[in-house]
């Protein structure tokens, strides 16, 4: 399969005062092969370090900080020579390895001219057992699931996956019909690049429920092992709550539903490992619809989302028969499906930053905000071709903003200060 984080990585490493990377994202969404692919194709060699069971060298970074040591130890162990200007040294399971992390500030501040990537699943939870962060020494990328290109071009579809950010639009329409038949799939296939591998060569629905099942025990597995046992039972209240809480006609995250009586104080730091697992998305509310949106989030009102569609339906229980049944998939859960894929590929395939927004007394919700070129632009999510937008335009009555987004089922069109893109076409913001 290929990625496009692979692209961001070699732009990484042509980039002016580049420091060590750090690749985040949750486990099992390709960061070992990511990297790995990075250095096949961008160096001459890579050499590639675990700290995962791996003692010896862990204890290479219990001595001092010794950037001619550590790499004597790192020929040694990989069976290369590291040089400067042809090899990329990695460092996988970071988080296992607290010095390792501490050293990329050396390698930042006194190797510069070495090309150093470092990824770890469980990164943000080993922060918070007071591991140092080299802050301002490294740089840092955000690695997600498939997004739906991405998803495309594992299925063979690659012409398909470039129109979708090319201007011909009237092409896109052509295969709206293709579009949609790929989109329900990946709706419940979802973006697990295990899974999707597994779907591009055998097309078994339950099969590819199972895998996800067994990913998702695989999340609460890690829950048992590495988040502390104070936490441990709000973790997995939120967790198992997230559907239910997205099911909802309002999707803001409401305390009182994981359990009753509950309080935002008692589930905040439970809220925060989970995103620092890379396993939930939190989408904060602004208090006002103004530039910059950063400046007016509302910490104490947001939505959260899974790391993936596919696994959010596997969570929820949506058997195989959902995909064969015209667009049951796309209403199922009051559109919570829909608008868990559309934010999925906001974060993974565009530069944009969501944000959500409501009016006095919920008089209208927009789904997501954004801010694009300095003006703000309201996006209103449809689980099928019903292309009615009371919130959007409220909005732009009260507001005056020049452009507005629907997705919808629909096929792309413009209509005066309303721009409906196919929800297959997220790619085009």
């Amino acid at each position: 399969m290929d990625r496009t984080i692979i692209s961001r990585l070699a732009e990484w490493q042509k980039k002016e005062g580049r420091k060590p990377l750090i690749l985040k994202g949750a486990r099992q969404v390709g960061k070992t092969w990511a990297l790995k692919e990075f250095g096949r194709r961008c160096f001459k060699k890579t050499a590639y370090i675990t700290f995962f069971k791996n003692q010896r060298m862990k204890d290479v970074f219990e001595g001092d900080y010794n950037l001619e040591r550590i790499l004597t130890n790192i020929n040694i162990e990989c069976k290369t020579e590291v040089t400067p200007e042809d090899t990329l040294i990695i460092f996988d399971e970071i988080q296992e390895c607290p010095r390792a992390l501490e050293a990329l500030k050396y390698f930042c501040e006194e190797a510069p001219e070495y090309a150093v990537a470092a990824a770890g699943s469980l990164l943000g939870l080993a922060l918070h057992k007071d591991i140092s962060f080299p802050v301002g020494k490294v740089d840092s990328m955000n690695m997600y699931p498939l997004s739906f290109r991405e998803f495309l071009m594992a299925m063979g579809e690659n012409q398909l996956a470039a129109v979708l950010t090319e201007s011909d639009t009237g092409l896109i329409n052509d295969f709206h019909g293709t579009y949609s038949y790929w989109l329900k799939n990946y709706m419940y296939v979802g973006g697990m690049p295990e899974v999707v591998k597994y779907f591009s060569e055998h097309k078994n629905y339950e099969e590819v429920r199972a895998m996800q099942n067994q990913i998702l025990a695989d999340y609460e597995d890690d829950f048992g092992k590495h988040i502390p046992k104070e936490q441990l039972p709000k973790v997995r209240l939120v967790w198992n709550s997230i559907p239910l809480q997205l099911a909802k006609e309002n999707k803001k995250f409401f305390f009182g539903k994981i359990k009753e009586g509950a309080r935002a104080k008692d589930f905040e730091e439970a809220i925060e490992l989970l995103k620092d697992c890379g396993l939930i998305t939190k989408v904060q509310k602004v208090s006002k619809p103004a530039v910059p949106l950063k400046t007016y989030a509302d910490f104490t009102a947001f939505k959260l989302y899974f790391v993936d569609v596919g696994l959010l339906g596997a969570h929820a229980g949506l058997d195989a028969s959902s995909i064969l049944d015209g667009n049951k998939l796309f209403v199922e859960f009051k559109g919570a499906i829909t608008e868990q894929y559309v934010l999925q590929q906001i974060v993974s395939d565009t530069k944009n930053i969501p944000y959500y927004y409501s009016g006095e007394k919920a008089t209208y919700e927009l789904d997501f905000l954004i801010q694009k070129n300095g003006e703000l632009v309201p996006i209103e999510v449809k689980a099928g071709e019903n292309l009615r937008s009371k919130s959007l335009a409220f909005f732009r009555e009260k507001y005056g903003n020049k452009t507005a987004v629907r997705f919808s089922l629909a096929k792309m069109c413009v209509q005066d200060w309303l721009l409906n893109l196919p929800l297959y076409a997220v790619a085009r913001l």
